[in-house]
């Protein structure tokens, strides 16, 4: 008798509840290309057919500004936080080394001060999975293969990753059931393309085998080939049509297992592409002016490149003359000379949100890049591409794409901010996501899930 009285008050319920009530918990695959350019889905003459057909059939913006600077890491940790820099801790790819840079990154994700989508989804009892995704070392992550290699000369470059890949034996797993032997050749620096490939094997793999609430990836041959060749050219397009392709993979697993309406492809990026013919050089100037020694000697003050951005730092934290010495260095160029960049003071570092160690920054032009050496002439040659201007240019903005899910077909947002995708992640999942610089635009979801949009 009571076991039909239960059954009977689920039925009322899900009769008065209606659809919200019925619906599915949804699955959310977060998918980044790095150097995510918007022109890849708005114009049909680049090869993206899979991207285009998401834009179309689901929601997109039309630019996403970033952070500052507009480089990897900080960016990748400001998509899975809803915070700028200044809030998560990860000011730049590789922190800075007074002592002399050493070639480490923030791989560890203990550098991350905020909460993630990945420490809520463990909170709220939601299963994650990462593939290649920056910070993520020792991450709350249930199947994570981090963003992680050797320095060592003499080590094979992928035995970090083999070490701490989660859990123990899941590279090997990996290996076993969907990508063959992993090797520096097919998914390093070297085989660009094929890591592409062996990533979209992976993830699928992932999802069809573990079904995660959260499953994140990061792409990177479009972010290589654009910084060797620019924004444009066959190389690039190359990258571009590698990535669509990985991302078609992944799109045909969902399909096949038949849940489209239950899972929300997020498609992003950390930031635009720049071409560069022009490098600044701004530690020649400090040391030509004794601000930086000899190696091995007392320093007052350094420039830290990241990208195309320079931010001051001082060995006393108390020295305001030499920020101000500095400034005036740096105003008192040649016109020729100052017209290349600009100086971010303060306020403005306090407003978008980065190093807040950091008094004043340099912004270059479009054009012209960053270079860290000390020595030779201020402005040198340069070519290819970069990142990590300023984000309030349009070439440096990057995109979105919602599809699937609940996603809302047709919604088309003219400028969102990177702190935005966070936040919508975690309505999605069923996340309380409470610290966020961020907003959710309530436009890009529907109520219930889309079914259709994957037709």
């Amino acid at each position: 008798m009571q076991f039909r009285l239960a059954v009977l008050i689920l039925l009322i319920l899900a009769l008065v509840g209606g659809p919200a009530f019925a619906q599915q918990q949804q699955q959310v695959i977060l998918i980044s290309i790095d150097g995510f350019r918007p022109d890849f889905y708005l114009d049909d003459a680049w090869p993206a057919p899979i991207l285009q057909h998401m834009a179309e059939h689901g929601a997109h913006a039309e630019a996403v500004r970033g952070v500052f600077p507009s480089v990897t890491y900080p960016s990748h940790t400001t998509i899975i936080t809803g915070r700028t820099p200044a809030a998560h801790g990860i000011y730049y790819n590789a922190p800075f080394e007074p002592e002399g840079a050493t070639g480490r990154w923030y791989w560890e994700y203990g550098s991350i001060k905020t909460p993630t989508l990945f420490s809520l989804s463990r909170e709220a009892g939601l299963t994650s999975a990462a593939i290649a995704w920056p910070v993520t070392v020792d991450a709350p992550i249930d199947y994570n293969l981090p963003e992680v290699w050797s320095l060592n000369e003499n080590e094979e470059r992928l035995s970090p990753l083999r070490e701490e890949a989660m859990p123990a034996g899941f590279l090997e797993e990996i290996e076993t059931h969907a990508t063959g032997k992993i090797t520096s050749t097919n998914y390093g620096n070297e085989g660009y393309f094929a890591r592409e490939q062996r990533f979209a094997a992976a993830a699928s793999y992932i999802f069809e085998t573990y079904q995660p609430d959260l499953l994140a990836v990061h792409l990177l041959s479009v972010d290589h080939f654009q910084h060797t060749d620019g924004r444009e050219g066959y190389m690039p397009r190359r990258a571009v049509s590698a990535v669509d392709a990985a991302i078609g993979q992944i799109l045909e697993t969902v399909e096949r297992l038949g849940k489209m309406e239950t899972t929300t492809f997020i498609i992003t990026g950390d930031h635009g592409f720049v071409d560069i013919h022009s490098s600044l050089a701004p530690n020649v100037l400090l040391k030509q002016h004794g601000f930086i020694g000899e190696e091995g000697e007392a320093w007052k003050a350094k420039f830290h490149t990241s990208g195309a951005a320079a931010f001051l730092h001082v060995n006393d934290a108390r020295d305001t003359e030499s920020v101000a010495q500095v400034r005036e260095l740096l105003n008192a160029l040649p016109a020729n000379q100052r017209k290349l960049f600009r100086i971010v003071e303060k306020d403005e570092l306090v407003t978008v949100g980065a190093d807040p160690s950091v008094e004043l920054a340099i912004a270059p032009t479009e054009g012209i890049g960053m270079s860290s050496r000390t020595g030779g002439a201020l402005v040198g040659s340069a070519s290819g591409g970069t990142h990590g201007f300023f984000p309030d240019g349009d070439h440096i903005q990057t995109g979105f794409i919602a599809f699937a899910g609940r996603a809302k077909k047709g919604t088309v947002v003219k400028q969102m901010e990177l702190t935005d995708i966070a936040p919508l992640i975690a309505e999605i999942l069923g996340l309380e996501f409470t610290e966020s610089d961020g907003l959710t635009y309530p436009g890009i979801l529907s109520t219930t899930a889309s079914g259709a949009a994957g037709k």
